[in-house]
Formats: structure tokens, C-alpha cells, sequence
């Protein structure tokens, strides 16, 4: 039988604070090329450097290349400078040493001066990791005293910065940044007002506000800010277990009072965590005003400034009914420097003419179908009705929608609707799925790591690294899943009725498709208003308005512009 050719995996890693003398990179480089070639008389090498990563995990770039190689059988040997160069982590080593062996791997380290393939070897190498997982623990022990004592005298432990303030080189501590700080009392003042984090988050998203990070808000993000003490001048610490988990005793908690600059009073923190609180036991709480269905969420934009438009609930009428009322947001936010916008509508107003508006343009399709139209017979049929007396729609929109209803396949869709079994299904993409469950894992990744950055297993600078590495990897992810999400929504068929077909099938179940003004204060009685939402949301890509409470366009979802003109 044919020997084996012996291959050797040379790993080296170093973190930024050990790239020094004897553990530099070139040091151990040329330390294992010469054990390998003249200890193990092994020719055939290729080396893996990881440089700035922490031992306590496995996530590191050239590790798992090194890893993915063995398992297809590339190598007979890995060889480190010492242990704690592959792994400081008792458990991740132990999997990794399982692994080795189901592919008759040796594992050899030329400082600890030991080789797994031989029996000796192997037991000096499980006695080395116990003492070295021993020591691990001791060391956290002793830093874990260190930082509560830290905390103590009020001195900053590395946790990560809170919007609104800056880590300060000089200080040593975090700094009020000016302009996060408005953020943050923005946050507090909206939520005083709305009493609500649903609205509080609604608001900071259409106002293009970002968190700390760049990214999307969360209800969660912001209970976590208003109950955070840090923004009156109080440094809490050891408030929770290791990695964010249950609170702790409060006779374990370090609270240092008045400890750094505040961004938020006392007395406004104290009475909007008193609203929180009383939400929190009230049964249902603000549900009425967070579960409320407003029809017309996300759809408004504001001609005048540009801004989108907020929705919150109107008074109660007199049949108990409390309908929805949109403004623009520079109504509500306008200041000294923005200006205020007048922009306003209430449903009782935009509900009805969209309805009407909707429905007339299914008539027209219908016609259509079956009889040329001409623009003025197009213009004829969707302005019927009291409501559109007094408007007129370009005659190049007339033209673009009698140009789709001429090219429709004229499918009869009135009394049965059918889902279109040609639409790819995205959840059935293979690459996509993939991509959807790396991006779970380095989220997981990504998470993993703060916490143990948070509980003092990994200085500031491997944190970072590690951290950054991650964030690029989840971003290439991230680009890769957007670029099959255009070519899904590109194959969808969208430049034709599909949606005016899709809404005929709400409309016609409820008889709402005949030559008759539709009531929509009756119809938001008799139907359920999660499926009317769901029928504006699917046809309707964006209405704009004026501040003179007038629609100024319609966009359809498939592009379609209607351009209205008033006389």
C-alpha cells in the first residue's frame, strides 16, 4: 500500500498586542518552516496566517480555510508555535481536535514540544488545555474584579458607546456628541407625546433618522433608550448577567449618580418611564392607538416639502368610529429653520375618493376589454361620480393606461381570482435560501462576540477587528441576497393590470364592483379593514398631496402615474 504524502498546515496567529518579538508573524513563520522541514522532515507545506484575531472563538478567516482543506483530505499534519496560538477556548479546541482525528490528522506544537501521533503526545496536549482553561478562568476572575472595581470610581469599561455620546481618547470615557444628543430628546419628547415606541420608531424612519450603527430602529431600541439611566448622568454596571441576560440583584448592581453629562433632565426620564411603566400594566395598554389599521401608512408623500406623511387617529365620531388622520411630517416637526408644512388629510376624506377612484378604474378595465376606448371615453368612466367633478387627469396618463388595457390578455379575473403560477417563488431559490441562513449565522456570529466582549473576554482592539471582519462578510452577504431580490422583482410581472386584477378580487367578493358610488363609511363597517388595508397596499404605490388637502398624483404599483388637474 501506496504511503501517504505528508502535508503540513502551518498556522500562525497573532493579536494586535502580541505582533512583537518572538510571537511576531515572520518569527513563527520561519520558526515552523524549520520544524516542520527539519524535526518532521515534512517538505510540502503551505502556511495560514490570521493576524489580529482573538483565540477565544473560531471565527477567523484562515482558520476555517485551513479547516475546510482538511476536511477534503489535503493535509496529514497542522503545526502551531504554541497552543494557544489555534485555540484559547477548552471547548472550540476539543471539536477541533475530534475533527483532526476523524481525518487522521496529527496536531503537533513546536514550543509545548509535543505530537498527537503519538500516545504520549496526545495525553500532554488534553493536560496542557485543562490547566490552560484553568488559567482562562482564573484571568477572568481577576479582570471581572478589576472592572467592578473600576465601575466603582466611575471609570468607563469598554461597553459599547450609547447614542449620543462619543468615546473620548483623552478622558478615557464617553463624551456628549451634539448632535446624537438631539436625537435622543427627540426620541424622549415623541415618545411623551405618542406615549407609543411604535410611533416614536415610525417617525424617526420616515424622517430618515439612522441608530448608532447605521441601521433600523426597533421598538426594542428604543425602550432600551428610554430606560437607560445613562442619559441623566448615571453609570449603571453589573446590572445584568453575561451577555445581556436576566437582571442581577439590585445588591449587585454599581450605580455611580451624576457620574458624566447628561443629555436628558431627571424629571423628563422620570415621568416618561412612568408612562412606560403604566403602559407595561395596563391591560392592552395604548393598543388602540399602536394596533390601529391605517389604510394609507406609507403611501402618503407631501408635494409641497417632500416629506412623508405621519399617521395617528382622529377623534371619535359619533357611531364610535375613530378614523385615521394623515399630516406631513414638517406639519407635526416643522421648526424655525424646516418651516411648517400645512400638509393634511383625514380619511374620511382620502378614503372615499381613493375607493371611488379605484373602483372606477376596474369598470374600465372591464369596458376596455371589450370595446375601444378612447381617452375622452377612459376620462368619461374613472371621474364618474360627485367626488371627481371637479378634476381633470392629463392626457398623457389617459393614453399610458388606455395603452395597458388595450395590451392586457383580457383573463377574466372578476369572479375568481388566481394567484399567477408563472411568478417565481423566491423562497424556493436555493442560492437565496443559502445566503439567508450565512447571514443568520454571522448575525449570530456578530452577537456572539459582544457578549463576549461584554463579559471581558476580548480586549477593545480584537473586539473591533473581529467585529469589522464580520460586518464586511455580512455585507457582501447582504449585497448578494439584494442582487437576487432585483432579479425576483424584475421577472415579476408588474407593467400590466395584475393589480387592478388583484384588487378586483377584494372589491368583487364584497360587491363593491357595480355602476354604483361606493360608501366607504358603510364599507370599513361590513369588511374587514386588515383586507381593505391589504387592498390599498397592493395597488397603490404612493399618493401625493398638496397642503390644500387636494391628491396631487397617484402612482399605481405598476408605475403607473395618474396626474390630476383641478379646475
Amino acid at each position: 500500500m501506496e504511503k501517504k504524502r505528508l502535508k503540513a498546515a502551518l498556522y500562525i496567529r497573532v493579536s494586535t498586542q502580541h505582533q512583537v518579538d518572538k510571537d511576531s508573524l515572520p518569527f513563527q513563520r520561519q520558526e515552523l518552516i524549520n520544524y516542520a522541514k527539519y524535526a518532521l522532515n515534512i517538505e510540502d507545506y503551505e502556511i495560514f496566517e490570521d493576524a489580529g484575531y482573538s483565540g477565544k472563538n473560531t471565527i477567523r478567516p484562515k482558520y476555517q480555510e485551513m479547516m475546510a482543506r482538511i476536511r477534503v483530505g489535503e493535509f496529514t499534519h497542522i503545526v502551531v508555535w504554541k497552543i494557544d496560538r489555534i485555540s484559547r477556548n477548552l471547548k472550540d479546541f476539543t471539536e477541533m481536535y475530534d475533527e483532526l482525528k476523524e481525518y487522521d490528522v496529527a496536531f503537533v506544537s513546536k514550543n509545548e514540544q509535543f505530537d498527537t501521533s503519538s500516545a504520549m503526545g496526545e495525553a500532554m496536549l488534553k493536560i496542557i488545555l485543562v490547566f490552560a482553561e484553568l488559567e482562562r478562568k482564573l484571568t477572568a476572575e481577576r479582570v471581572g474584579s478589576i472592572m467592578l472595581s473600576r465601575a466603582e470610581k466611575g471609570l468607563w469599561n469598554g461597553s459599547p458607546v450609547p447614542l449620543g455620546y462619543d468615546y473620548s481618547e483623552e478622558l478615557k470615557y464617553p463624551v456628549v456628541n451634539i448632535e446624537e444628543a438631539e436625537v435622543i430628546k427627540f426620541i424622549f419628547n415623541t415618545y411623551e407625546k405618542y406615549k407609543s415606541t411604535t410611533e416614536v420608531k415610525d417617525i424617526l424612519e420616515i424622517s430618515g433618522i439612522k441608530t448608532k450603527n447605521d441601521g433600523s430602529w426597533t421598538t426594542k431600541t428604543i425602550t432600551d433608550i428610554i430606560r437607560n439611566p445613562f442619559y441623566i448622568g448615571t453609570y449603571r454596571y453589573n446590572y445584568r448577567e453575561s451577555g445581556g441576560g436576566k437582571r442581577k440583584k439590585k445588591d449587585e448592581w454599581i450605580i455611580m449618580k451624576d457620574n458624566h453629562e447628561a443629555i436628558i433632565t431627571k424629571d423628563l426620564f422620570d415621568k416618561v418611564n412612568a408612562i412606560m411603566d403604566e403602559n407595561s400594566t395596563r391591560p392592552g395598554g395604548y393598543k388602540e392607538r399602536t394596533n390601529h389599521i391605517h389604510l394609507f401608512r406609507g403611501l402618503i408623500e407631501c408635494s409641497s416639502c417632500g416629506s412623508n406623511y405621519i399617521s395617528t387617529v382622529d377623534k371619535a365620531r359619533s357611531d364610535g368610529y375613530k378614523p385615521s388622520i394623515y399630516r406631513c411630517f414638517n406639519y407635526v416637526h416643522g421648526n424655525k429653520y424646516l418651516g411648517k408644512c400645512k400638509g393634511s388629510i383625514g380619511e374620511v376624506k382620502l378614503g372615499p375618493f381613493v375607493i371611488n377612484y379605484v373602483s372606477n378604474m376596474i369598470r374600465a378595465e372591464s369596458i376596455g376589454k371589450n370595446k375601444n376606448l378612447s381617452t375622452d371615453d377612459l376620462r368619461e368612466i374613472i371621474l364618474k361620480g360627485d367626488l371627481f367633478k371637479d378634476i381633470d387627469i392629463k392626457e398623457e396618463d389617459l393614453k399610458d393606461t388606455l395603452d395597458i388595457i388595450n395590451c392586457d390578455d383580457g383573463e377574466e379575473v372578476f369572479f375568481e381570482y388566481e394567484e399567477d403560477k408563472n411568478i417565481p417563488d423566491l423562497n424556493n431559490n436555493k442560492d437565496y435560501k443559502a445566503l439567508e441562513l450565512q447571514k443568520n449565522k454571522v448575525e449570530k456570529g456578530i452577537e456572539r462576540l459582544k457578549r463576549l466582549y461584554l463579559i471581558g473576554e476580548e480586549t477593545e482592539e480584537d473586539y473591533l477587528n473581529t467585529r469589522n471582519e464580520l460586518i464586511k462578510k455580512l455585507n457582501k452577504i447582504q449585497l448578494k441576497i439584494e442582487r437576487i431580490e432585483q432579479a425576483y422583482y424584475k421577472n415579476t410581472p408588474g407593467h400590466d393590470l395584475n393589480f387592478i386584477k388583484e384588487a378586483t378580487f377584494y372589491l368583487i367578493n364584497y360587491h363593491l364592483s357595480n355602476d354604483e358610488f361606493v360608501d366607504y363609511n358603510f364599507l370599513i363597517t361590513i369588511i374587514d379593514k386588515t383586507l381593505l388595508c391589504d387592498l390599498v397596499q397592493t395597488i397603490i404605490k404612493k399618493i401625493y398631496m398638496r397642503d390644500d388637502k387636494k391628491i396631487d398624483k397617484i402612482v399605481f404599483a405598476n408605475g403607473l402615474e395618474h396626474n390630476f388637474i383641478y379646475e
